[in-house]
């Protein structure tokens, strides 16, 4: 083993250009692969494991305690298939003001509860003390992290109701409540509805949820149950932003593992297949075929290793910031979104090197069986009759002599050639991919930013404890003014409120618009935008997570008072828990009402920075800030895109560049006899370049379509988007066109550095060698 060891190490330090491309191929390989198996592992493990660790209610029950009493709620605690319970809890929707702590004004739901702990959902508490007296209540704190102890000690006032100090935040897996409060503060509040939180023993779907609730409550009164919700409803909520990168992330990955995987296999085979002169010679020295063999395994292993280890360190580096864009605004619980499984660093660290020594072992046990005499032969040219018959033919043609020659040259090496245009294939695939989800995100990017100038949001100070002036103005009087102001073009006002969502545990955030209509225009991917009382629109993800389609009818409730909404219309996109509705409906709940917000488009080219000084001039008590024309989200995954892009393409070009370095190293003689008769060192790079891009030109035609299938796959898939047809339709003839000329780009670049040192080798050096 010490011969082996000391010809292996020999071998690496004499390769330095092999080892390299070898270890940068693993390198981005294995970080493109872990990236794709990280996300995927962190999109679905947190939830499990801290929903299991706080006991989360499997549903969330709510009851008419006017058509129940508590102990027939207590006795469906025994029913067949409940395997735990708790409650039942007083439950009551309070009204507050706007402006509390970081709170819109609305409703909140309070359950009265004597302790966080319990058989289920136990509640953990973040900051301050349980409410054990009266006049205390502990706030659901929604967001991942823990709120600041200062807020502690705020007073909460409610509409028409005692005024309760915030003594802790707490967290809930089950979202069960906003807010929690003691029994005896419960009755102070008059509930008229009870909580029952139940585990069944039966829980993977929804459908056997549904059954066991039923179950746990026949018997009952009938309409005794006014509303439930599932854990499933809420994993649903808690991934649904890494869902949308989900699909993106995992095509970029699969293509990643199957770039790598090819590319893999040419350079490692091919450094095997290139290397059988020096196995001719190890074998003369003495080498026994199986110490062979270990040679060009261990050699290979070196850079496969290193390549494998700092790939490792690069994905683990990169997945923390990608993880944390991915879960951003996830608003359950404070599960560990940002960590994933260490088996993820473990397989690709194994799994790599694994990978590249089972690809060098099939050559390398061809190179087992050879003689020595054989094996130091084989090293030369190819064998003599492949592609000849190709070669006439091309020849034949009235091509020049350079191109022909270099078209003919990879059908003397069909192997390599496939696995070549094989990786082609994928990067083109990539970059027609990566072009279409660009040009979709921008026109995703692009709603409501078009056909005007800047915008300037205007926000009004309120009387509560951020201490901000409220505006003299009046709402009505603060619309008309900005409307006066020079260079405005359009306004929107907007009031945002809590409302209660009949059947629903948690309240809904409604947004409520009047002005300029215009702001629906390319919104709405279905239906209509809302346009009279009790109508409202939203985003997919709230409609799929309650079961909401087009025309289907709900009750919201704000500040005591109750109207039916319609669904007419679905957004692009929008917040899991906020609907739209128009300023009638808000006039209906809430007639006192005013906007916080206002929106104003400005007029092309009108000056945005002198528009926010004229607003604060105009009323002390109004902030005015241009809005960011960016997309966040569409940022980000232009971003992983063009990353991965650029990692799948340098991998691709890896290839074609090794397979041409092979091929010019084993057809030096070759190369030496075309100069000796007069072929200049331009056309030597012409017929080397020439080799590869026909292979680039037909990837291309090859890649494009597997491409666009790709790009539909992924833009149909994104749970918290629904792209409207004309942003998936985004392939002109000018885009394909530049997409079959990247199968070229790529082939030429990888030939380019090798072809122009196969041009500067003179004839007396490649001679010599033979």
């Amino acid at each position: 083993m010490s011969a082996v060891w000391r010809a292996s190490r020999a071998a690496v330090k004499r390769r330095r250009l092999q080892t390299f491309v070898i270890g940068l191929v693993v390198l981005c390989s294995t970080t493109t692969v872990l990236l794709a198996l990280a996300l995927l592992t962190a999109a679905s493990d947190p939830f499990d494991k801290a929903y299991a660790a706080q006991r989360g209610a499997h549903a969330v029950a709510t009851f008419d305690t006017t058509k129940v009493s508590p102990e027939q709620l207590a006795r469906t605690a025994d029913r067949p298939g409940v395997g735990a319970a708790a409650g039942p809890f007083g439950q009551a929707v309070v009204d507050i003001p706007a402006g509390r702590l970081w709170m819109a004004g609305g409703t909140l739901t309070v359950v009265g509860r004597a302790d966080p702990a319990g058989p289920v959902d136990r509640i953990e508490l973040l900051e301050g003390h349980w409410a054990t007296a009266p006049g205390e209540i502990v706030v659901n704190w929604a967001a991942q992290g823990s709120p600041g102890a200062e807020l502690l000690g705020t007073e909460l006032r409610t509409s028409g109701g005692p005024a309760l100090k915030v003594v802790g935040f707490a967290t809930s897996m089950s979202r069960s409540a906003s807010a929690w409060v003691s029994p005896e503060q419960m009755t102070a509040l008059q509930p008229t509805s009870a909580q029952m939180l139940y585990r069944f023993t039966d829980s993977a779907t929804e459908d056997r949820l549904g059954a066991g609730l039923a179950r746990a409550t026949a018997g009952l009164p009938e309409d005794a149950l006014t509303g439930a919700q599932t854990y499933l409803t809420l994993k649903r909520a808690f991934s649904a932003m890494a869902d949308s990168y989900l699909p993106f992330m995992t095509l970029f990955g699969v293509l990643g593992l199957l770039v790598s995987t090819l590319i893999v296999g040419n350079v490692v085979s091919g450094a095997v297949v290139s290397g059988y002169r020096h196995i001719g010679v190890l074998k003369a020295l003495g080498f026994t075929p199986n110490q062979v063999v270990a040679v060009y395994l261990t050699m290979l292993s070196v850079p496969a290793v290193a390549g494998s280890v700092l790939g490792t360190l690069a994905g683990n580096a990169l997945a923390g910031p990608i993880m944390k864009v991915a879960f951003t605004g996830i608003e359950v619980g404070r599960a560990p979104v940002g960590d994933f499984s260490p088996w993820v660093s473990v397989a690709c660290l194994v799994g790599m090197p694994a990978l590249v020594l089972l690809v060098a072992l099939v050559p390398a046990l061809r190179a087992h069986r050879l003689s020595a005499a054989q094996a130091i032969s084989a090293g030369g040219a190819p064998r003599t009759g492949r592609g000849l018959r190709v070669q006439r033919m091309l020849g034949a043609t009235r091509l020049p002599r350079p191109v022909s020659l270099g078209l003919g040259q990879p059908f003397a090496r069909p192997g390599r050639t496939l696995l070549t245009m094989a990786a082609i294939v994928l990067g083109v695939t990539t970059v027609t991919l990566s072009t279409g989800l660009t040009d979709t995100l921008l026109a995703y990017a692009d709603v409501g930013r078009a056909g005007g100038g800047a915008r300037i949001q205007v926000t009004a100070g309120t009387s509560g404890d951020d201490g901000a002036a409220p505006p003299r103005l009046g709402d009505a009087q603060i619309e008309e003014r900005l409307r006066s102001l020079p260079g405005a073009r359009a306004v929107r006002a907007r009031a945002l409120a809590q409302a209660n969502m009949t059947g629903q545990t948690q309240p809904v955030f409604a947004d409520f618009y009047r002005g300029d209509a215009s702001s629906y225009e390319r919104s709405i991917v279905r239906g209509r935008a809302p346009a009279a009382a009790g109508e409202i629109v939203a985003g997919p993800a709230f409609l799929t997570q309650r079961g909401l389609v087009l025309g289907d009818r709900v009750t919201l409730e704000l500040n005591g008072r109750k109207i039916t909404a319609t669904v007419v219309g679905q957004v692009i996109e929008g917040n899991a828990r906020a609907l739209e509705a128009t300023w009638q409906t808000l006039d209906q709940l809430s007639p006192d009402a005013h906007a916080t917000e206002y929106t104003v488009r400005l007029a092309p080219g009108a000056d945005a920075h002198a528009y926010t000084e004229a607003v604060e001039a105009l009323e002390p008590g109004l902030r005015a800030s241009v809005l960011d024309s960016g997309n966040a989200g569409a940022a980000t995954v232009i971003t992983f895109a063009t990353v991965f892009t650029v990692l799948l393409t340098l991998v691709a070009s890896l290839g074609v560049f090794n397979t041409v370095l092979l091929n010019t190293r084993e057809r030096r003689r070759d190369l030496g006899m075309l100069k000796s008769i007069g072929m200049t060192p331009r056309q030597v790079v012409v017929m080397t370049v020439t080799s590869v891009a026909g292979l680039g030109a037909v990837g291309g035609l090859l890649g494009i379509p597997l491409g666009i299938a790709a790009h539909r796959l992924v833009v149909d898939h994104v749970g918290v988007v629904d792209f409207p047809e004309y942003m998936k339709d985004v392939w002109h003839a000018p885009q394909l066109a530049a997409m079959l000329l990247s199968g070229v780009v790529i082939a030429v670049l990888g030939a380019l550095v090798p072809a122009r040192s196969a041009a500067r080798t003179t004839i007396a050096t490649v001679l010599h060698t033979e």
